[in-house]
């Protein structure tokens, strides 16, 4: 569906459209800006956008393919780090990866491939190799993805399923705060950011999957899927 051109002259109290994290429908009016509408479960505390305000795949991509990130860039590898290293320290020798939405300039696969773990990456638009996605992996990561996602419930559900026992799913996306901070936050003035997760909302997604959940770094999320039981 192609993004509203105006917005409404008034916000809807509650969203037209299920949270698309938990599926609920008590989600009230959030936010306002000059282009979007957003709204926030009452179950998840997911705050999302209307499927009105999603982009087409053609602009979505366009967005996408300004990004210049690279494995070469100093600056790029130090970002990363805040979800490479705690995760590194979790991880037994030899573990393999998988790295979703890995981008046009495909970095942290490249990071831990020096490390020693053999991985493998998924992307929609940059690779998209389905075939990966049926496998199974001792860790899997997504970094600045989940906010893009338009059913991210679906998605890290599925995510989860290819960990194998003891496995880590490591995601990287900022964090909603407060209502005063979202207003001026630059997080939303990305028209390819349509879900903001908080740390309520990740502690839901671990209850809901059956994972342990940490918070080591600013930005980072560890999720654990349990060990075998006897």
């Amino acid at each position: 569906m192609k993004p509203s051109l105006s917005l409404p002259d008034r916000p809807l109290p509650v969203s037209p459209d299920p949270c698309p994290l938990c599926g609920a429908i008590e989600a009230a009016h959030f936010h306002r800006d000059a282009r979007r509408d957003y709204y926030r479960c009452g179950v998840c505390a997911l705050v999302y956008v209307p499927t009105a305000y999603r982009l087409p795949p053609e602009a979505e991509r366009a967005v996408y393919d300004q990004h210049e990130n690279s494995p070469e860039d100093p600056g790029y590898r130090r970002f990363l780090g805040r979800l490479f290293t705690p995760l590194k320290a979790r991880l037994a020798p030899g573990a393999e990866g998988l790295d979703f939405g890995a981008g046009p300039g495909p970095t942290l696969s490249v990071m831990f491939e020096e490390a020693g773990h053999p991985m493998a990456i998924y992307d929609p638009f940059f690779a998209p190799h389905p075939e990966v996605l049926e496998r199974h992996y001792d860790f899997i990561t997504a970094t600045e993805v989940v906010e893009h996602l338009y059913a991210p419930g679906e998605e890290l559900a599925r995510l989860a399923g290819r960990l194998r026992p003891g496995g880590w799913l490591g995601l990287m996306t900022k964090r909603v705060t407060s209502p005063e901070a979202f207003v001026g936050w630059h997080y939303i003035l990305d028209p390819t950011h349509v879900c903001f997760f908080s740390e309520a909302t990740f502690r839901w997604l671990a209850e809901h999957l059956g994972l342990e959940v940490a918070f080591p770094a600013a930005d980072v999320v560890l999720l654990q899927k349990p060990h075998r039981q006897g």
